[in-house]
């Protein structure tokens, strides 16, 4: 494999890069609006927003990215293959950190809660000063464990001809005839992306655990 095939590897790594941050930035803004308004008390809004992550925790990713790219063209709202990538990966992020925030909303012990309220704090000021800095520390060991699984994920886009690390591989295989070389050489870039995240995060859990004993 030639520097000019490599090179091309590094392009569709930079676009993996740019889609998981994307879609972990614009999940991470709709995901907090989804956790607050699971746990805030308005029926209503606990289950429409209870429904939403049904859908996108229930059905496949590969599906929800076929259907935003094929589905919304055939409503005459025709969108290039980033920006269908890029709003299929914020929707499905948004479902599942909504949740992870959720239960870390949840987790925060109940004291804290009501001793906010004995100060009279309101919804936002105890929202913001209280729950959430506590939410984050609870929800940050799953939250990075998501953006793990969200990287690799970046792999599907090739269903709408998106040209990320996985189908830069693909077609530089198809060039070289050397698919075992460059699907190794693709992996390793994964792998480099992936396991000092994953080992973060398995330290972050541990410090955590510990501070609770």
């Amino acid at each position: 494999m030639g520097i000019g095939e490599f090179l091309f590897l590094i392009k569709g790594l930079q676009w993996t890069l740019a889609l998981s941050a994307i879609g972990f930035a614009g999940g991470t803004v709709m995901g907090l609006a989804v956790a607050l308004a699971r746990t805030s008390g308005i029926r209503l809004l606990e289950r429409a927003t209870a429904g939403y992550i049904a859908v996108f925790q229930g059905t496949p990713l590969l599906m929800q990215l076929f259907v935003v790219y094929y589905g919304l063209a055939l409503t005459g709202v025709k969108l290039d293959a980033w920006a269908a990538v890029a709003i299929g990966f914020t929707l499905h992020a948004s479902a599942y950190l909504g949740e992870i925030w959720r239960g870390s909303i949840e987790a925060v012990p109940r004291g804290q809660v009501e001793a906010a309220k004995a100060l009279s704090l309101g919804y936002v000021a105890r929202t913001k000063d209280v729950i959430l800095p506590q939410a984050l520390r609870i929800s940050l060991p799953a939250t990075i464990g998501f953006l793990v699984q969200l990287i690799k994920g970046t792999s599907l886009a090739a269903i709408v001809g998106f040209t990320e690390l996985a189908r830069a591989g693909s077609i530089v295989s198809n060039q070289i005839f050397q698919p075992l070389l460059v699907f190794g050489i693709v992996g390793a870039l994964y792998f480099a992306l992936c396991w000092p995240l994953s080992l973060y995060g398995s330290r972050l859990e541990r410090q955590f655990a510990v501070a609770v004993r």
